[in-house]
């Protein structure tokens, strides 16, 4: 029986391919366990979402692309966290392992590898996270989400392989939508989400226009854990910190979205046909990835983007009239497109690139 390990983590983007891909590999009757942090909140989703899922802690460090004191710490955490997974490798004998990312996830591959336990890995965004460079010489693939991503990486270890979405992302209840948010069919919804931790910024902005934005829409306002504002109520507005099992429901009412530029959250709005508007993350507070995923979602016609340093109330608003303005048009553009590896194409793909025997043909 073949048997996988999975590893990755830090945000929920390092996480949500491996939540899709578990449950199917286990349908086929293999074995699955996870290697995370000790407190991340990949350890709160498998958690939570797979239950019966062994999962394994180990020591991590963070990597940092800038000078810091706190890099010298982390090396000993890496080394730690080498050790420590490959104990559990060792012990558990899987015969490959499938790294979604992740500062995690880099110890992991390392002990994999040191074990010839054959690694393949996957990357969501343009331009590929230093944890996956590092990662990608001990690897024997890497996946991209992005066909641009092709260009940063050797030829003879990179596929493009597409988005990969759950299944339960078009199975969302429109009833239980506007249940869980007191609104009413017949007026637009405006969903607002800053990442796995919430924006301060997208907060900010969103809540300083909250009474003319209400003209328009009625707003679902994902915050982040710990930012939620108690003291705001109004009719036509529904904050929630973080949502899990209930996203879908509320995607089901969305009709626009405004959101960081993760690429698994902004494939997901894609495959239900939202329009986005995109905020992605700047420069100061990362490595301009999502900058890069925001661009080309609107270079393709799917999106608008607002860079944050740019985000005032008045922009603001002129991308949202500039959504509603074309929003025929970028619903068109989105319904043409197509995914490329279902979740069970792209199970089959890793088995065969790490030689192993079960696919579905077998």
């Amino acid at each position: 029986m073949t048997k996988i390990a999975f590893t990755g983590g830090g945000t929920v983007g390092h996480v949500s391919v491996n939540l899709s891909l578990i449950p199917i590999a286990q349908e086929r009757g293999f074995e699955a366990f996870y290697i995370g942090s000790k407190n991340g909140i990949e350890k709160e989703m498998i958690e939570s979402q797979l239950p019966g899922i062994n999962y394994f802690p180990i020591s991590s460090g963070k990597l940092r692309r800038y000078l810091s004191v706190e890099n010298i710490k982390d090396i000993f955490k890496v080394l730690k966290g080498i050790f420590d997974a490959r104990k559990i490798l060792k012990r558990q004998q899987p015969d490959l392992l499938f790294s979604k990312g992740g500062f995690v996830s880099v110890p992991v591959v390392i002990a994999a590898r040191s074990l010839n336990i054959p690694v393949v890995i996957h990357e969501s965004d343009i331009t590929p996270g230093l944890a996956n460079k590092i990662s990608l010489k001990f690897a024997k693939k890497i996946y991209t989400t992005f066909e641009d991503t092709l260009k940063y990486l050797p030829k003879d270890k990179a596929d493009f392989v597409g988005a990969t979405v759950r299944d339960d992302l078009k199975q969302g209840n429109r009833d239980k939508g506007f249940q869980l948010t007191g609104f009413k069919d017949g007026k637009k919804v405006l969903l607002v989400m800053g990442g796995s931790l919430g924006s301060k910024k997208i907060n900010e902005l969103i809540r300083t226009n909250l009474d003319s934005l209400l003209e328009e829409y009625q707003i679902i306002h994902l915050t982040g854990k710990g930012l939620q504002d108690d003291s705001i109520n109004r009719e036509g507005y529904k904050q929630f910190e973080f949502v899990t099992d209930e996203l879908t429901d509320l995607l089901a009412i969305t009709d626009t979205v405004v959101s960081r530029a993760g690429a698994n959250a902004i494939y997901e709005f894609l495959t239900l046909n939202i329009p986005m508007l995109l905020i992605p993350l700047g420069l100061d507070q990362s490595r301009g990835d999502q900058i890069d995923n925001a661009k080309n979602f609107q270079n393709k016609g799917y999106a608008q983007t607002l860079p944050e340093d740019q985000a005032d109330p008045k922009r603001f608003k002129e991308a949202l009239q500039t959504i509603e303005s074309n929003r025929n048009e970028i619903i068109k553009q989105m319904a043409s497109y197509h995914q490329l590896f279902t979740k069970e194409d792209l199970l089959d793909k890793i088995l065969k690139d790490t030689n192993q025997k079960e696919t579905r043909d077998s």
